[in-house]
C-alpha cells in the first residue's frame, strides 16, 4: 500500500470539497509556474522555479524535461535527488480525490535515478537511489534503489544485483 494519508469528506465528492483543501491562490501561483517550467528548456531555470516558488527539494544536475506536469495542488510534497532525469511528458502526483476521500503523500525521488517519458507516479511513492523507471511506466509502488521497473501494472524488469551482472557482462560497458 502507498503512504498516504487519508481525508473522508461527506456529501458531494472530494473534488468539490478542493478550496476546503488547499487555497485558491496556492493553486493558481503553483499553475502558472508549473506552467512556465514545462516549456521552459532551461534546465536551471526550472529548478530554480521549483525550489523558490513551488518549495519543492530539487538536487543539483537535476533535469525535467519538457512538458513535466507536478501536482498543481502540493508540489512541496514532492523531492527530487541529485543528478536524476525526469522524461518528457511524466506526471508527478502528490495528492487524489475521490469519491468519498481524498488523499496526499510525499513522492521521495532518489538520486541518479532515471525516469522515462510518459511516466505517471502516484502520490505515497518512493523511488530508490539507482533505480531506472522504463517509459510510460503507471508507478504504483515504491520502487526498490538500483531495480530496473516498467510496465503497467509495474513490475520490477530487473534487480539491482541482475542489473550489475548485466552490466558486467556487456561487451561495452562491462568488465570483461
Amino acid at each position: 500500500m502507498r503512504k498516504t494519508s487519508r481525508f473522508p469528506v461527506e456529501g458531494a465528492n472530494s473534488l468539490w470539497h478542493v478550496y476546503k483543501t488547499v487555497p485558491f491562490w496556492k493553486v493558481v501561483k503553483n499553475f502558472v509556474v508549473i506552467q512556465m517550467a514545462r516549456y521552459t528548456p532551461f534546465l536551471g531555470m526550472k529548478n530554480w522555479l521549483y525550489r523558490n516558488f513551488l518549495r519543492m527539494k530539487v538536487g543539483e544536475q537535476t533535469s525535467f524535461a519538457l512538458m513535466v506536469m507536478l501536482d498543481v495542488m502540493f508540489p512541496e510534497k514532492i523531492s527530487v535527488g541529485r543528478n536524476t532525469v525526469i522524461g518528457y511528458n511524466t506526471t508527478i502526483l502528490a495528492h487524489e480525490y475521490l469519491i468519498r476521500e481524498y488523499r496526499l503523500g510525499d513522492v521521495k525521488i532518489g538520486s541518479e535515478v532515471m525516469i522515462g517519458a510518459n511516466t505517471t507516479i502516484l502520490p505515497g511513492i518512493t523511488i530508490g537511489d539507482g533505480a531506472i523507471v522504463s517509459a510510460g511506466t503507471l508507478v504504483h509502488k515504491d520502487v526498490p534503489a538500483g531495480s530496473f521497473v516498467g510496465g503497467n501494472p509495474m513490475r520490477v524488469i530487473y534487480t539491482k544485483e541482475e542489473l550489475q551482472q548485466r552490466w558486467a557482462d556487456d561487451p561495452i560497458y562491462g568488465l570483461k
